[in-house]
């Protein structure tokens, strides 16, 4: 139900106006009846008042339940609906202690298409209960801040359920009268409602027990279907590793006998971190090396990581209120980047993680800072919190734990995790609490000094930006490099404060290499990089002892999710490019280089037969091929241009058609201008040896497969056959998936005659595996547009046998990958695209509204579209938004998408 105001106005939840529940839920003990049609769900609660908040009828949530029964303390009570609100007054007194709250309901998991709450996948019951799914199985206090210890009791069909799984412990389990069985589960840790789950049905597990640095043994299990238990060996061992590094680094021990890790191909998330029991996304478990590629081994591991790190961050501490969300996801995002580059062998490979990260960043989360559905890392207000499962609470939320560590240390910060855990264990805080305890364990040092201002981080929006502009003075041999920090007004902030930023730099000579660094006043000398912290709105910095005018490397490593402006002539990001010591600015070099050929092109009208790159960045690109300094994974970073939708957030108005042209006429351009090169580079990197997914065979896969891809492309031009004939050779005789895919691709992205072919065969290989199958539907929908083919290929695929709009993933894989991920050909001319997303839009909404949601945010960034694609992107907002019965998920979006022009 959608509250709305006297005007009909959905109402928003304000941060401002928390107020402590009225009542504290102590033990909940949980009997499910499971049936698909009708399961029957007995609750029964121990209540207490709250002696600190005023006197209050008991409200509890609930949504699409059937209510039979409310007892209080074994007898009749009377209650009342409001809207979706059962209302019960008359309940004992604080002073009267505890009492017992009875209720009986029923819903129907198979008719639950939103997958929120208890629902049916294949045959098996799954829950998904955060961030308010919990009321959609029984009436409760659903909000974070009531954390109660769960028993739970499943029974059912022994035959069609033969498995039963909750939270916790299993404590009983047996059978009973015709056929059904029970299970007994106790959870000995308070947890939030959004932290239960439940599995039931038809499962097999691949099982490791295992010894805690403490002595205690532990039974790790990942289950799914039968015939999938062959890929479930990667995410075991992220699972084995995850523990391991958790408690190496953090001192942060597995508090549970079993963990257990359940996959389903209905899911609206990645993965949910249900204390004890992960329930997944098949797409983050599945892997072999014939079903999955490189990305998707990478993937497994940081999800499994991410979602085990929050037993503790997330599960142990949670969060008072949801506006506190980044608190438990800023920081395991942060957890699970450290994991994914500790897991690293080498220096080389971390930061090629590091760019990876950062790339996510910018194209995504920097977007969103600068469109309608900017919000602080802590949201001042929400309508359906939902929505604000964003890049901003997880991505920049991790950005600004990362700053918190570097301004701290490593052991500094190691210290403040210690000391958060040790204060806030078993409760539910906020973001000030997890800032003051790192603070906190670290008084002397900057963080401590400038929290209220560094706390700036959680509370404005939008993406900071430093004016750099550096002058040499020769007669005094010293650099000053002037810096000035804004940001942009944003949806209800329209002046900011100066944020803390803490930027690291270098110096490098003009022949790139590295200078010490001293600041004027000062006697020490740095030797690399070095970290300045800035506060104020400008700020001077004075290097001295240079006999000549340095290069500036800044913000190094990323230091601060900012947008830089300095003015660096071609010849100094040539020198970074080839000699930085730092691998984020040396591939940021070669990127700043590419956006600003690319800006160029589209300025003076390029036609795609105009070369756009200069003879210098060709040449500076053969180089970073031909070094054997460099990793093949970071050649690859390095080679990949700026994508659409980075080059699109540069300009003021944009021509999707326009960037899209200019952005294929630079890859033709690296295609022709360096075949001879991609020809060795495939020959030396194509053989890789028996498959195995770690750093250096999954970089030289993926270079040879871009390697591919650019000969394919010189192909289409050139009219050779060779390579588009070795690359379909290459497709069929692939031993490992990632070699298969990067051959479809080549063919399919270079729209090569023999795609055709490879896909059919594609397809007839693997229609029965789903998670490949939407890589097949997603190759396609997301392909380069030519002559506007790719709408009418995504209408076909829409009606093909496999696909279904009911799953997420399978949506994702069409309908996504087309308004989300393929700007070039989304953005049409007649508008065609903005039809079919409102369509779909709808569409979706009435079966899931939170895909719907998040589908709808493909136009959050129309208002910067040139005629005629920004009127009529604003005529399709406006005409889902004019849907009477649009649900809160989606109305949101697109009220705030109209409400941004």
């Amino acid at each position: 139900m959608m509250l709305r105001d006297a005007q009909g106005q959905p109402i928003a939840i304000r941060r401002e106006d928390y107020a402590a529940p009225g009542y504290w839920i102590d033990t909940v003990d949980l009997t499910f009846d499971l049936d698909p049609a009708k399961t029957r769900v007995l609750n029964r609660m121990r209540l207490r008042r709250n002696p600190d908040a005023p006197i209050q009828p008991l409200r509890l949530d609930g949504d699409e339940l059937n209510l039979a029964r409310v007892l209080v303390n074994g007898q009749g009570a009377s209650f009342r609906m409001e809207g979706d609100q059962l209302v019960i007054d008359g309940l004992p007194y604080a002073e009267e202690g505890d009492f017992e709250l009875e209720i009986f309901t029923t819903c129907c998991p198979i008719k639950n298409t939103k997958l929120m709450g208890l629902f049916v996948s294949e045959d098996t019951f799954f829950t998904q209960c955060e961030a308010e799914g919990f009321r959609r199985i029984t009436y409760f206090l659903d909000r974070p801040d009531v954390m109660s210890t769960y028993t739970v009791t499943l029974r059912a069909a022994k035959a069609a359920y033969p498995v039963l799984l909750s939270n916790g412990n299993l404590v009983e389990q047996g059978d009973l009268p015709e056929g059904r069985h029970f299970a007994k589960w106790v959870d000995p840790f308070r947890k939030p409602s959004y932290l239960f789950a439940l599995v039931a049905g038809k499962l097999v597990a691949r099982e490791q027990r295992i010894t805690a640095r403490n002595g205690k043994e532990h039974l790790l299990q990942v289950y799914v279907r039968a015939g999938d238990l062959d890929k479930t060996e990667h995410a075991m061992n992220s699972l084995i590793n995850s523990v391991l590094w958790d408690e190496a680094r953090f001192g942060l021990p597995l508090d549970l006998d079993r963990f257990m890790i359940v996959a389903t191909s209905d899911f609206n998330m990645g993965a949910m971190e249900n204390k004890g029991l992960n329930i997944f996304n098949t797409k983050y478990v599945l892997a072999n090396q014939a079903t999955a590629t490189d990305a998707d081994y990478s993937n497994i591991e940081s999800v499994v990581g991410h979602e085990y790190f929050h037993n503790w961050s997330g599960d142990r501490v949670t969060c008072r209120d949801w506006f506190q969300l980044s608190l438990k996801e800023g920081l395991t995002v942060f957890r699970d980047q450290e994991f994914s580059q500790d897991l690293c062998a080498d220096a080389s490979a971390r930061a090629v993680k590091r760019i990876e990260d950062v790339r996510v960043l910018r194209t995504a989360q920097f977007p969103e800072d600068a469109g309608p559905m900017a919000h602080p890392v802590r949201p001042d207000s929400y309508i359906e919190i939902s929505n604000f499962y964003t890049v901003t609470i997880y991505e920049k939320g991790a950005e600004v734990v990362r700053m918190m560590q570097t301004l701290v240390g490593r052991k500094g910060f190691e210290a403040g995790i210690t000391l958060y855990f040790k204060r806030h264990d078993g409760h539910a805080v906020t973001c000030d609490d997890f800032a003051q305890a790192i603070a906190d364990a670290n008084p002397d040092s900057e963080l401590a000094r400038l929290l209220p201002q560094f706390k700036r981080w959680y509370s404005q929006a939008g993406t900071p930006r430093l004016a750099a502009h550096g002058v040499y003075d020769a007669q005094n041999r010293s650099y000053t490099l002037s810096v000035v920090q804004s940001c942009p007004p944003t949806p209800g902030q329209p002046t900011k404060e100066p944020f803390v930023i803490p930027l690291n730099i270098g110096l490098l000579d003009a022949n790139g290499r590295e200078l010490p660094i001293q600041l004027e006043g000062e006697s020490d000398v740095t030797r690399g990089t070095r970290t300045i912290v800035l506060s104020r709105a400008g700020e001077q910095l004075t290097f001295v002892g240079l006999d000549a005018e340095p290069v500036p490397s800044i913000l190094r490593g990323f230091s601060a999710p900012v947008i830089l402006d300095f003015d660096y002539t071609d010849a100094q990001l040539l020198t970074l490019l080839a000699n930085d010591p730092d691998p984020f600015n040396r591939w940021e070099a070669g990127q700043r280089l590419g956006l600003r050929a690319a800006l160029q092109g589209i300025a003076a009208l390029a036609t795609d037969t105009t070369p756009v790159l200069n003879d210098a960045y060709i040449d500076a690109m053969r180089s970073v091929l031909r070094n054997p300094q460099l990793d093949a994974a970071f050649k690859e970073l390095v080679l990949t241009l700026p994508s659409e939708t980075y080059i699109a957030e540069q300009l003021d108005v944009v021509d999707p058609q326009r960037v899209h042209l200019v952005r294929e006429a630079m890859r033709a351009q690296l295609a022709t201008a360096l075949f001879a090169d991609w020809e060795q580079v495939y020959e030396e990197n194509h053989d890789t040896g028996a498959y195995t997914p770690d750093p250096t065979s999954s970089g030289r896969r993926a270079l040879a497969g871009m390697a591919l891809n650019f000969l394919c492309l010189a192909a289409r031009t050139s009219g050779d056959t060779v390579w588009p004939g070795k690359t379909l050779q290459r497709f069929k005789d692939a031993g490992n998936m990632t070699d298969r895919f990067n051959a479809l691709n080549a063919l399919v992205s270079s729209g090569h005659t023999l795609a055709a072919q490879a896909l059919a065969r594609f397809h007839a290989i693997f229609k029965d595996e789903a998670l490949v199958i939407d890589k097949w539907f997603s190759l396609q929908a997301g392909a380069s547009d030519r002559g506007g083919d790719i709408l009418p290929l995504v209408k076909q695929l829409m009606k093909h046998p496999d696909f279904s709009l009911k799953n997420p993933n399978r949506a994702r894989s069409v309908i996504f990958s087309y308004c989300s991920a393929n700007p070039g050909a989304f953005h049409r001319p007649d508008a065609a695209g903005y039809v079919f997303w409102s369509d779909r839009v709808i569409e979706l909404d009435a079966i899931n509204p939170q895909v719907a949601a998040r589908l709808a945010r493909s136009l959050d960034r129309w208002s910067k579209l040139a005629e005629p694609y920004r009127s009529a992107a604003r005529e399709a907002i406006a005409r889902v938004a004019a849907k009477p019965d649009l649900s809160k998920d989606t109305h949101e979006v697109v009220t705030r998408a109209l409400a941004g022009n």
